[in-house]
Protein backbone atom coordinates (compact mmCIF):
# COMPACT_ATOMS: atom_id res chain seq x y z
CA UNK A 1 0.00 0.00 0.00
CA UNK A 2 1.15 3.27 -0.79
CA UNK A 3 -0.01 7.07 -0.17
CA UNK A 4 0.23 9.41 -2.33
CA UNK A 5 -0.46 13.25 -1.75
CA UNK A 6 -0.87 16.32 -3.82
CA UNK A 7 -2.18 20.15 -3.75
CA UNK A 8 -3.98 21.46 -6.53
CA UNK A 9 -3.57 25.43 -7.51
CA UNK A 10 -6.49 26.47 -4.89
CA UNK A 11 -4.92 24.72 -2.34
CA UNK A 12 -7.13 21.26 -2.34
CA UNK A 13 -5.50 18.61 -1.05
CA UNK A 14 -5.68 15.21 -2.83
CA UNK A 15 -4.69 12.46 -0.92
CA UNK A 16 -4.75 8.35 -2.95
CA UNK A 17 -3.58 4.91 -1.03
CA UNK A 18 -3.54 2.16 -3.61
CA UNK A 19 -4.38 -0.85 -2.47
CA UNK A 20 -3.67 -3.85 -4.26
CA UNK A 21 -5.90 -6.94 -5.05
CA UNK A 22 -9.00 -4.52 -4.13
CA UNK A 23 -11.18 -4.23 -7.20
CA UNK A 24 -13.57 -1.49 -5.62
CA UNK A 25 -12.94 1.86 -4.50
CA UNK A 26 -14.09 4.67 -2.11
CA UNK A 27 -13.80 8.25 -3.27
CA UNK A 28 -14.95 11.11 -1.13
CA UNK A 29 -14.26 14.65 -0.63
CA UNK A 30 -14.40 16.30 2.89
CA UNK A 31 -14.64 19.57 3.72
CA UNK A 32 -13.11 20.99 6.83
CA UNK A 33 -16.51 22.83 8.13
CA UNK A 34 -19.21 21.48 10.42
CA UNK A 35 -21.96 22.58 12.77
CA UNK A 36 -19.57 24.19 14.92
CA UNK A 37 -18.54 26.50 12.02
CA UNK A 38 -22.02 27.77 12.26
CA UNK A 39 -23.10 31.33 13.55
CA UNK A 40 -26.77 31.49 15.50
CA UNK A 41 -29.07 32.19 12.81
CA UNK A 42 -27.17 29.84 10.54
CA UNK A 43 -27.64 26.96 13.30
CA UNK A 44 -28.38 23.32 11.01
CA UNK A 45 -27.17 24.96 7.93
CA UNK A 46 -24.16 22.41 7.37
CA UNK A 47 -26.45 19.35 7.72
CA UNK A 48 -29.19 21.27 5.64
CA UNK A 49 -26.40 21.66 2.73
CA UNK A 50 -25.59 18.29 3.10
CA UNK A 51 -28.62 17.18 2.22
CA UNK A 52 -29.55 20.11 -0.28
CA UNK A 53 -25.98 18.46 -2.22
CA UNK A 54 -27.95 15.69 -3.91
CA UNK A 55 -31.29 17.59 -4.86
CA UNK A 56 -30.37 18.76 -8.15
CA UNK A 57 -27.48 20.63 -10.22
CA UNK A 58 -27.50 22.42 -13.43
CA UNK A 59 -26.40 19.26 -15.08
CA UNK A 60 -28.68 16.80 -12.92
CA UNK A 61 -31.81 16.40 -11.32
CA UNK A 62 -31.97 14.23 -8.07
CA UNK A 63 -33.13 11.23 -9.42
CA UNK A 64 -30.36 11.39 -12.22
CA UNK A 65 -27.92 11.75 -9.35
CA UNK A 66 -29.27 8.37 -8.14
CA UNK A 67 -29.64 6.49 -11.14
CA UNK A 68 -26.45 7.28 -11.99
CA UNK A 69 -24.60 5.97 -9.19
CA UNK A 70 -26.46 3.23 -8.79
CA UNK A 71 -26.21 2.46 -12.60
CA UNK A 72 -22.66 1.15 -11.88
CA UNK A 73 -24.04 -0.76 -8.49
CA UNK A 74 -22.43 2.01 -6.50
CA UNK A 75 -23.77 4.09 -3.50
CA UNK A 76 -23.20 7.52 -2.71
CA UNK A 77 -24.00 9.18 0.92
CA UNK A 78 -22.57 12.23 2.61
CA UNK A 79 -22.60 12.76 7.01
CA UNK A 80 -22.15 16.13 8.45
CA UNK A 81 -20.03 16.53 11.94
CA UNK A 82 -18.93 19.12 14.54
CA UNK A 83 -15.96 19.77 12.59
CA UNK A 84 -16.11 18.14 8.92
CA UNK A 85 -18.82 17.63 5.89
CA UNK A 86 -18.24 14.86 3.96
CA UNK A 87 -19.77 13.51 0.30
CA UNK A 88 -18.47 10.06 -0.33
CA UNK A 89 -19.13 7.28 -2.78
CA UNK A 90 -18.33 3.28 -2.95
CA UNK A 91 -18.12 2.10 -6.63
CA UNK A 92 -15.79 -0.21 -8.95
CA UNK A 93 -12.38 0.78 -9.61
CA UNK A 94 -13.11 1.66 -13.09
CA UNK A 95 -16.58 4.01 -11.84
CA UNK A 96 -13.69 6.57 -9.93
CA UNK A 97 -14.01 9.32 -13.13
CA UNK A 98 -17.71 9.24 -12.60
CA UNK A 99 -18.12 9.61 -8.91
CA UNK A 100 -15.72 12.63 -8.99
CA UNK A 101 -17.68 14.25 -11.47
CA UNK A 102 -20.94 13.67 -9.60
CA UNK A 103 -18.79 14.78 -6.25
CA UNK A 104 -17.96 17.66 -7.98
CA UNK A 105 -21.17 18.37 -9.51
CA UNK A 106 -23.11 18.38 -6.33
CA UNK A 107 -20.43 20.71 -4.78
CA UNK A 108 -20.12 23.47 -7.42
CA UNK A 109 -22.43 23.34 -9.31
CA UNK A 110 -25.55 22.29 -6.46
CA UNK A 111 -28.94 24.20 -8.28
CA UNK A 112 -30.72 24.91 -4.64
CA UNK A 113 -34.18 24.54 -6.41
CA UNK A 114 -36.63 26.52 -4.09
CA UNK A 115 -39.33 23.58 -4.41
CA UNK A 116 -36.66 20.48 -3.20
CA UNK A 117 -35.26 22.95 -0.32
CA UNK A 118 -39.13 22.78 0.96
CA UNK A 119 -39.72 19.21 1.09
CA UNK A 120 -35.69 18.95 2.44
CA UNK A 121 -36.73 21.26 5.11
CA UNK A 122 -39.91 19.36 6.04
CA UNK A 123 -37.98 15.86 5.64
CA UNK A 124 -35.08 17.43 8.52
CA UNK A 125 -37.99 19.02 10.62
CA UNK A 126 -39.35 14.99 10.95
CA UNK A 127 -35.32 14.25 11.90
CA UNK A 128 -35.32 16.68 14.74
CA UNK A 129 -38.48 15.27 15.81
CA UNK A 130 -37.69 11.91 15.51
CA UNK A 131 -34.61 12.30 17.51
CA UNK A 132 -36.15 13.90 20.02
CA UNK A 133 -38.60 10.75 20.28
CA UNK A 134 -35.64 8.63 20.32
CA UNK A 135 -34.36 9.22 24.13
CA UNK A 136 -31.05 7.53 23.43
CA UNK A 137 -30.06 9.94 20.85
CA UNK A 138 -31.74 13.15 22.79
CA UNK A 139 -29.73 12.55 25.75
CA UNK A 140 -26.24 12.59 23.49
CA UNK A 141 -27.87 16.49 22.14
CA UNK A 142 -28.49 17.77 25.67
CA UNK A 143 -24.92 16.66 26.87
CA UNK A 144 -23.34 18.58 24.33
CA UNK A 145 -25.35 21.56 24.85
CA UNK A 146 -24.60 20.73 28.67
CA UNK A 147 -21.01 20.65 28.31
CA UNK A 148 -20.09 23.58 26.01
CA UNK A 149 -23.48 25.85 26.75
CA UNK A 150 -24.22 28.59 24.02
CA UNK A 151 -21.56 27.74 21.69
CA UNK A 152 -21.77 26.28 17.97
CA UNK A 153 -20.21 23.40 19.45
CA UNK A 154 -22.51 22.41 21.99
CA UNK A 155 -25.69 22.78 19.20
CA UNK A 156 -27.13 19.90 17.99
CA UNK A 157 -26.02 19.83 14.47
CA UNK A 158 -29.42 19.10 12.74
CA UNK A 159 -30.44 22.77 14.01
CA UNK A 160 -33.94 23.89 15.33
CA UNK A 161 -37.30 23.90 13.47
CA UNK A 162 -37.01 27.41 13.65
CA UNK A 163 -33.53 28.13 11.98
CA UNK A 164 -34.10 24.99 9.51
CA UNK A 165 -36.96 26.55 8.28
CA UNK A 166 -35.47 29.84 8.05
CA UNK A 167 -32.62 29.17 5.61
CA UNK A 168 -33.48 30.32 1.84
CA UNK A 169 -31.22 29.48 -1.43
CA UNK A 170 -28.84 32.76 -0.48
CA UNK A 171 -28.21 31.44 2.94
CA UNK A 172 -27.00 27.83 1.43
CA UNK A 173 -24.72 29.84 -1.75
CA UNK A 174 -23.31 32.01 0.84
CA UNK A 175 -22.64 29.65 3.41
CA UNK A 176 -20.61 27.14 0.45
CA UNK A 177 -18.75 29.83 -0.65
CA UNK A 178 -17.89 30.71 2.57
CA UNK A 179 -16.41 27.34 4.07
CA UNK A 180 -16.45 25.26 1.24
CA UNK A 181 -13.00 26.57 0.06
CA UNK A 182 -9.46 25.01 -1.67
CA UNK A 183 -7.37 24.91 1.43
CA UNK A 184 -9.53 23.21 3.78
CA UNK A 185 -10.87 20.79 1.48
CA UNK A 186 -9.25 16.92 0.93
CA UNK A 187 -10.01 14.50 -1.91
CA UNK A 188 -9.35 11.40 -0.67
CA UNK A 189 -9.55 7.89 -2.29
CA UNK A 190 -8.41 4.48 -1.64
CA UNK A 191 -8.82 0.96 -3.31
CA UNK A 192 -8.34 0.39 -6.97
CA UNK A 193 -7.71 3.85 -7.73
CA UNK A 194 -4.23 5.66 -9.74
CA UNK A 195 -3.35 8.82 -8.10
CA UNK A 196 -2.35 10.98 -11.43
CA UNK A 197 -6.11 9.68 -12.61
CA UNK A 198 -7.97 11.07 -9.64
CA UNK A 199 -5.47 14.50 -9.39
CA UNK A 200 -6.74 15.10 -13.16
CA UNK A 201 -9.85 14.42 -12.03
CA UNK A 202 -9.72 16.59 -9.39
CA UNK A 203 -8.15 19.47 -11.24
CA UNK A 204 -11.27 19.08 -13.67
CA UNK A 205 -14.24 18.90 -11.12
CA UNK A 206 -12.99 21.01 -8.19
CA UNK A 207 -10.67 23.71 -9.27
CA UNK A 208 -13.82 25.59 -9.08
CA UNK A 209 -13.20 26.09 -5.19
CA UNK A 210 -11.58 29.33 -3.74
CA UNK A 211 -8.48 29.47 -2.94
CA UNK A 212 -9.08 31.57 -0.46
CA UNK A 213 -8.75 30.51 3.33
CA UNK A 214 -11.65 29.45 5.23
CA UNK A 215 -12.97 31.60 8.10
CA UNK A 216 -11.93 29.66 11.73
CA UNK A 217 -14.29 28.35 14.24
CA UNK A 218 -14.05 29.96 17.32
CA UNK A 219 -12.58 28.46 20.41
CA UNK A 220 -14.29 26.04 22.62
CA UNK A 221 -14.95 26.34 26.12
CA UNK A 222 -16.04 23.73 28.10
CA UNK A 223 -17.80 24.20 31.47
CA UNK A 224 -19.59 21.34 32.21
CA UNK A 225 -23.11 20.98 33.99
CA UNK A 226 -26.68 19.05 34.29
CA UNK A 227 -29.31 18.79 31.64
CA UNK A 228 -32.23 16.17 32.38
CA UNK A 229 -35.68 15.78 31.09
CA UNK A 230 -38.31 13.76 33.24
CA UNK A 231 -39.98 11.46 31.02
CA UNK A 232 -42.66 8.77 31.63
CA UNK A 233 -40.30 6.30 30.07
CA UNK A 234 -39.84 2.42 30.86
CA UNK A 235 -35.67 3.22 31.04
CA UNK A 236 -33.47 5.99 31.82
CA UNK A 237 -31.22 6.88 29.40
CA UNK A 238 -27.65 8.60 31.45
CA UNK A 239 -24.74 10.41 30.29
CA UNK A 240 -21.97 11.38 32.81
CA UNK A 241 -18.69 12.73 31.21
CA UNK A 242 -15.68 15.09 31.80
CA UNK A 243 -13.72 17.52 29.66
CA UNK A 244 -11.02 15.46 27.32
CA UNK A 245 -8.04 15.65 25.47
CA UNK A 246 -7.74 17.43 21.63
CA UNK A 247 -6.49 15.34 18.85
CA UNK A 248 -3.08 17.03 19.04
CA UNK A 249 -2.71 16.66 23.01
CA UNK A 250 0.13 14.20 24.11
CA UNK A 251 -2.03 12.91 26.19
CA UNK A 252 -4.85 12.03 23.11
CA UNK A 253 -4.14 8.64 23.07
CA UNK A 254 -3.80 7.95 26.99
CA UNK A 255 -7.18 9.59 26.77
CA UNK A 256 -8.30 6.78 24.52
CA UNK A 257 -6.78 4.18 26.30
CA UNK A 258 -8.31 4.79 29.62
CA UNK A 259 -11.98 4.98 28.01
CA UNK A 260 -10.94 1.64 26.82
CA UNK A 261 -9.95 0.50 29.83
CA UNK A 262 -13.55 1.85 31.73
CA UNK A 263 -16.10 0.69 29.13
CA UNK A 264 -14.71 -0.07 25.64
CA UNK A 265 -15.72 -3.53 25.64
CA UNK A 266 -16.84 -6.21 27.36
CA UNK A 267 -14.01 -6.84 29.42
CA UNK A 268 -13.58 -3.15 30.64
CA UNK A 269 -14.45 -2.08 33.88
CA UNK A 270 -17.82 -0.78 33.74
CA UNK A 271 -19.22 -3.51 31.85
CA UNK A 272 -18.12 -6.25 33.99
CA UNK A 273 -19.32 -4.49 37.02
CA UNK A 274 -21.94 -3.01 36.32
CA UNK A 275 -23.89 -5.02 33.68
CA UNK A 276 -22.35 -8.57 34.45
CA UNK A 277 -21.40 -8.60 38.37
CA UNK A 278 -24.34 -6.45 38.90
CA UNK A 279 -26.88 -6.77 36.55
CA UNK A 280 -27.76 -3.32 36.69
CA UNK A 281 -28.39 -2.49 32.99
CA UNK A 282 -28.34 -3.69 29.84
CA UNK A 283 -26.09 -1.12 27.85
CA UNK A 284 -23.39 0.19 29.09
CA UNK A 285 -20.36 1.98 27.58
CA UNK A 286 -17.43 5.07 27.34
CA UNK A 287 -16.04 7.08 24.89
CA UNK A 288 -13.46 9.40 24.02
CA UNK A 289 -14.35 12.19 21.51
CA UNK A 290 -11.44 14.58 20.25
CA UNK A 291 -11.53 17.83 18.95
CA UNK A 292 -9.47 20.00 17.63
CA UNK A 293 -8.92 22.14 20.66
CA UNK A 294 -10.82 20.07 23.29
CA UNK A 295 -12.03 16.81 24.32
CA UNK A 296 -14.88 14.70 25.78
CA UNK A 297 -14.51 11.33 28.13
CA UNK A 298 -18.06 10.31 28.59
CA UNK A 299 -19.90 7.11 29.59
CA UNK A 300 -23.87 6.32 29.12
CA UNK A 301 -26.18 3.70 30.81
CA UNK A 302 -29.14 2.74 29.99
CA UNK A 303 -31.30 1.47 32.76
CA UNK A 304 -34.42 0.60 34.91
CA UNK A 305 -36.42 3.30 36.82
CA UNK A 306 -35.59 1.21 39.82
CA UNK A 307 -32.43 0.92 38.84
CA UNK A 308 -30.86 4.11 38.65
CA UNK A 309 -29.93 5.12 42.16
CA UNK A 310 -27.83 2.13 42.42
CA UNK A 311 -26.33 2.37 39.07
CA UNK A 312 -24.74 5.89 39.74
CA UNK A 313 -23.17 4.66 43.07
CA UNK A 314 -21.14 2.06 41.49
CA UNK A 315 -20.21 4.06 38.06
CA UNK A 316 -18.87 6.47 40.42
CA UNK A 317 -17.27 4.56 42.88
CA UNK A 318 -15.41 2.48 39.83
CA UNK A 319 -14.48 5.65 38.37
CA UNK A 320 -12.43 6.78 41.47
CA UNK A 321 -11.65 3.75 41.43
CA UNK A 322 -9.68 3.86 38.31
CA UNK A 323 -7.20 6.78 39.53
CA UNK A 324 -5.88 4.41 42.32
CA UNK A 325 -5.69 0.89 40.66
CA UNK A 326 -5.63 0.39 37.24
CA UNK A 327 -3.14 -2.09 36.43
CA UNK A 328 -0.65 -3.19 33.44
CA UNK A 329 -3.46 -6.21 32.10
CA UNK A 330 -6.04 -3.93 31.53
CA UNK A 331 -3.52 -1.31 29.76
CA UNK A 332 -2.32 -3.58 27.74
CA UNK A 333 -5.45 -5.03 26.95
CA UNK A 334 -6.62 -1.37 26.24
CA UNK A 335 -3.34 -1.11 23.80
CA UNK A 336 -4.12 -4.20 21.90
CA UNK A 337 -7.96 -3.21 21.30
CA UNK A 338 -6.82 0.17 19.89
CA UNK A 339 -4.22 -1.34 17.67
CA UNK A 340 -6.11 -4.12 15.97
CA UNK A 341 -9.01 -1.05 15.68
CA UNK A 342 -6.12 0.93 13.48
CA UNK A 343 -5.05 -2.05 11.49
CA UNK A 344 -8.52 -3.22 10.56
CA UNK A 345 -9.31 -0.24 9.34
CA UNK A 346 -6.44 -0.55 6.90
CA UNK A 347 -7.69 -3.30 5.17
CA UNK A 348 -11.26 -1.17 4.13
CA UNK A 349 -11.20 1.24 1.26
CA UNK A 350 -13.93 3.15 2.85
CA UNK A 351 -12.19 3.48 6.17
CA UNK A 352 -8.78 4.09 4.85
CA UNK A 353 -9.85 7.36 2.80
CA UNK A 354 -12.33 8.62 5.38
CA UNK A 355 -9.64 8.33 7.77
CA UNK A 356 -6.69 10.11 5.69
CA UNK A 357 -8.84 12.75 5.07
CA UNK A 358 -9.34 13.58 8.76
CA UNK A 359 -5.97 13.29 9.43
CA UNK A 360 -5.05 15.77 6.51
CA UNK A 361 -7.52 17.74 8.06
CA UNK A 362 -6.78 17.57 11.85
CA UNK A 363 -2.39 17.43 11.51
CA UNK A 364 -2.34 18.39 7.99
CA UNK A 365 -0.41 14.83 6.70
CA UNK A 366 -1.19 11.22 6.94
CA UNK A 367 -0.20 9.70 9.74
CA UNK A 368 2.01 6.43 9.59
CA UNK A 369 0.49 3.47 10.83
CA UNK A 370 3.66 2.69 12.53
CA UNK A 371 3.86 6.58 14.24
CA UNK A 372 0.72 5.99 15.75
CA UNK A 373 1.20 2.50 16.85
CA UNK A 374 4.48 3.28 18.24
CA UNK A 375 2.29 6.22 20.60
CA UNK A 376 0.01 3.71 21.75
CA UNK A 377 2.42 1.56 23.04
CA UNK A 378 4.51 4.13 24.75
CA UNK A 379 1.26 4.57 27.20
CA UNK A 380 1.98 3.70 30.28
CA UNK A 381 0.10 2.86 33.48
CA UNK A 382 1.21 5.72 35.22
CA UNK A 383 -0.07 7.59 32.20
CA UNK A 384 -3.54 6.51 32.30
CA UNK A 385 -3.58 6.91 36.01
CA UNK A 386 -2.77 10.19 35.88
CA UNK A 387 -4.72 11.34 33.10
CA UNK A 388 -7.83 9.29 34.86
CA UNK A 389 -7.40 11.80 37.85
CA UNK A 390 -6.75 14.76 35.89
CA UNK A 391 -9.75 14.16 33.57
CA UNK A 392 -12.31 12.84 36.42
CA UNK A 393 -11.11 15.32 39.50
CA UNK A 394 -9.80 18.23 37.59
CA UNK A 395 -12.65 18.78 35.06
CA UNK A 396 -16.66 19.62 35.82
CA UNK A 397 -18.55 16.85 35.31
CA UNK A 398 -21.44 17.17 32.50
CA UNK A 399 -24.44 15.30 33.28
CA UNK A 400 -27.69 14.42 31.23
CA UNK A 401 -30.48 12.16 32.06
CA UNK A 402 -33.97 11.38 30.29
CA UNK A 403 -36.43 9.20 31.73
CA UNK A 404 -37.65 8.14 35.31
CA UNK A 405 -34.53 10.69 36.49
CA UNK A 406 -36.33 12.56 38.60
CA UNK A 407 -34.00 10.80 42.33
CA UNK A 408 -30.69 10.94 40.48
CA UNK A 409 -28.17 12.40 42.50
CA UNK A 410 -27.00 16.31 40.89
CA UNK A 411 -23.92 16.52 39.31
CA UNK A 412 -22.35 18.36 41.57
CA UNK A 413 -22.46 15.88 43.94
CA UNK A 414 -21.21 13.03 41.69
CA UNK A 415 -18.22 16.10 41.56
CA UNK A 416 -17.84 16.04 45.11
CA UNK A 417 -17.39 12.09 45.01
CA UNK A 418 -15.14 12.24 42.64
CA UNK A 419 -13.07 14.71 43.98
CA UNK A 420 -13.45 12.44 48.05
CA UNK A 421 -12.35 9.30 46.12
CA UNK A 422 -14.42 5.81 46.29
CA UNK A 423 -17.55 5.33 48.44
CA UNK A 424 -20.21 2.92 48.57
CA UNK A 425 -22.85 5.39 48.72
CA UNK A 426 -23.75 8.01 46.73
CA UNK A 427 -26.54 10.42 48.31
CA UNK A 428 -29.71 11.16 46.68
Amino acid sequence: MSVTISRLANGLTVVTEKMPHIESAAVGVWVGAGSRSENEREHGISHLLEHMAFKGTKRRNAQEIAEEIEAVGGELNAATSIENTCYYARILGDDVPLAVDILGDILIESAFDAQELKREQHVILQEIGAAHDAPEDYVFDLFQEAAWPDQPIGRPIMGTPTTVKGFGRKDLANYLSTHYRGPSTVLAAAGGVDHDAVVRLAEERLGGFSPEVSPVAGGAAYRGGEKREVRDLMEAQIVLGFEGRRYSSPDYYASQILSAVLGGGMASRLFQEIRERRGLCYSIYSFHWGFSDTGLLGFHAATGADEVHELAQVLIDELARSVEDIVDAEVARARAQLRASLLMAQESAASRASQLARQILIHGRPLPVREITAKIDAVSVADVRRVAEEILTGSAPTMTAVGPVADLAPVDVIAAKLRNGASRHVPA
